[in-house]
């Protein structure tokens, strides 16, 4: 693949990274063509991109149809962490979704596919910084999926005649993300509480230099079957992210501190309480691991290979994310 513009096919393009990606995509001159399952966001998408498919990610008429005479596929469909969710959907959107992507690709003659995979595939991380090689630890279902379809990805790249690229974001984050909206939320009424120590490390990833790292896998010749963990430029301890987020929202530092090994208890009680019912507990094991997983991540391969130089440090970050928050209403 070179710098010559191209189609390229975006699953997932109406989320957070992928309406990012697109805009990217488009402001670079390619035809982009996206896949959404939500009718009405694919409605607002029909008159930005050159082509919207609205189907399920298992739908392999429609993947074959948008997929038809693409350069490129972009694969960002993923069933995120809810714990009401079934966990069926889990293996039926991350696993099943990932082949039916990868077999329409190359049924229809696709140059190259780059599969968003996760951090979370490592788990907590023992030693740090950890790299693309490091020891697999998936923590819960969503990640032990992730984990499945990554693996099906990277044995496929092993077979000739289609590139395949393995990208393992950070903690994404910035204008437009509303995932950690409720942390901001919290910070400015003072509400927001630790737990634990909050010694272990974060490392995130604003999404400006997320699309460029993107842009670099599309366009680096050679690097078929590669995997590589595209991060921000630091990694900090968790509590001087928190303290970042509080500076950024105009608070003071959070003062409840709670012990870790309780509230996880409580978590865990609160799911299986909950998640019968179909109610999302509003406090449950995946939201408590914040607080003890240790994410610090190396991005010296993505540097030396594909030429990646994330340039905006958390500080600067969260001042535009804060910034985009309050202009569109939500702080």
């Amino acid at each position: 693949m070179n710098g010559h513009k191209k189609t390229i096919a975006v699953t997932g393009g109406t989320g957070f990274l992928g309406s990012h990606l697109v805009r990217g995509f488009v402001s670079d001159g390619h035809e982009v063509r996206i896949l959404s399952r939500d009718p009405e966001k694919s409605r607002v998408w029909e008159s930005k991109v050159a082509h919207v498919e609205t189907a399920e990610i298992t739908d392999a008429a429609a993947l074959e149809r948008l997929f038809d005479g693409c350069d490129a596929v972009v694969h960002l469909v993923s069933n995120f962490r809810t714990s009401s969710g079934d966990d069926a959907s889990y293996r039926r959107i991350n696993v099943e979704g990932t082949e039916a992507v990868l077999s329409a690709a190359r049924k229809v003659g696709v140059s190259r596919l780059i599969h968003c995979s996760t951090i979370g595939v490592h788990g907590h991380v023992e030693q740090t910084p950890a790299d693309e090689n490091s020891a697999f630890g998936p923590g819960d279902l969503y990640q032990s999926t992730k984990l499945e379809a990554e693996r099906f990805v990277q044995q496929e790249a092993r077979r000739p005649g289609m590139e395949i690229v393995v990208v393992r974001p950070t903690s994404i984050y910035g204008p437009g993300d509303l995932r950690m909206l409720k942390m901001f939320r919290m910070l400015s009424k003072g509400t927001f509480f630790t737990l634990g120590p909050c010694r272990e490390n974060f490392h995130a990833v604003y999404i400006d230099d997320l699309i460029d790292g993107y842009r670099r896998c599309l366009s680096t010749e050679g690097i078929g079957g590669e995997t590589f963990i595209l991060g921000g430029p630091d990694y900090l301890p968790l509590w001087d992210y928190i303290q970042t987020a509080a500076r950024a929202v105009g608070a003071k530092d959070p003062w409840i501190r709670l012990p870790y090994g309780p509230i996880f208890g409580i978590s865990v009680l609160c799911e299986k309480l909950c998640v019968p019912f179909g109610i999302e507990p509003p406090l449950h094991p995946r939201r408590v691991r914040f607080f003890k997983n240790n994410r610090a991540f190396s991005i010296e391969k993505a540097r030396g290979v594909l030429g990646y130089d994330p340039k905006i440090k958390l500080d600067e970050g969260m001042q535009r994310t804060v910034h985009w928050y309050r202009e569109n209403g939500y702080l």
